[in-house]
């Protein structure tokens, strides 16, 4: 008598993986120059927040997130500025940031500048924490947004550090998509850097200028009379730039932009 054999069991489908849950809560970091130079930028980003569902904490020990320190090469006093934001923002709230490059300190850097430092757990576990504020709003929140402003036409900037360090890509235009009587026009060098990198901007004076004025030409080119972007470092040298030449093109956080656009303030 032959033993009867079975086919294999057909493994049972996999489920999509669930969505994390949307936070009640989020601390905000308001950046130095939002603080300083753009405070409408953070007032809308809070505001766009708050409009989504969710209860926005402004910690008053925030300062700054330590990259200029950083990047000239004062470690150790990068590092005390570091930990004051580790002290400023406990638990395990999500944190916002309105700025790419920041948030690219912080999520990315972090984590090695306390390299054998009792500190360092926190620091991975602090950088884990941390979203740039449009990829918050479409992959966490999942906002929708209603256009109720003019029809226009603008272009987009991205951070080196949004695209290169936070991953941020798609995210900002997503949420201009949305608007309705908004004209997102591509441009060309979208990916090209402005030229401002901080106190390069100020130790390589000649080639931030070449490569800001070559940034302006491409916007330039679009055709568009506004310049959106994430981060108030870029806005401030482009927009400096076009005020030196007699540029049109206005240059605005695109929190401000939105916040604008879908709601009245």
């Amino acid at each position: 008598m032959t033993a009867a054999t079975s086919s294999p069991a057909t493994p049972a489908p996999k489920s999509a993986p669930k969505p994390d849950p949307k936070p009640d809560r989020v601390y905000f970091f308001g950046t130095c120059l939002v603080d300083m130079l753009y405070p409408e930028a953070g007032l809308a980003g809070m505001d766009l927040l708050r409009h989504a569902g969710v209860t926005v904490i402004f910690p008053e020990g925030q300062s700054c997130c330590g990259q200029p320190a950083r990047n000239s090469g004062y470690l150790e006093e990068a590092k005390a500025v570091a930990r004051a934001q580790l002290d400023a923002f406990p638990g395990d709230l999500p944190i916002v940031v309105p700025s790419g490059s920041c948030a690219g300190m912080m999520k990315t850097h972090y984590p090695h500048l306390f390299e054998g430092d009792p500190d360092q757990p926190r620091a991975i576990a602090f950088a884990a924490r941390i979203h740039e504020l449009t990829a918050f709003l479409v992959n966490v929140l999942g906002v929708t947004l209603q256009d109720k402003g003019e029809p226009m036409t603008v272009t987009w900037h991205p951070s080196c550090h949004s695209l290169r360090e936070m991953g941020v890509t798609d995210e900002p235009k997503a949420l201009l998509r949305q608007l309705a009587n908004v004209t997102l026009v591509e441009n060309s060098r979208e990916r090209e850097c402005c030229g401002f990198g901080g106190t390069f901007a100020v130790r390589q004076a000649a080639v931030s200028t070449a490569m800001v004025a070559d940034k302006l030409a491409s916007v330039r080119d679009t055709g568009a009379g506004t310049l959106l972007s994430g981060d108030c470092g870029c806005l401030m040298n482009i927009g400096g730039h076009a005020e030196k030449v007699g540029d049109g093109t206005r240059c605005r956080h695109i929190a401000e932009f939105l916040m604008e656009r879908c709601h009245a303030r």
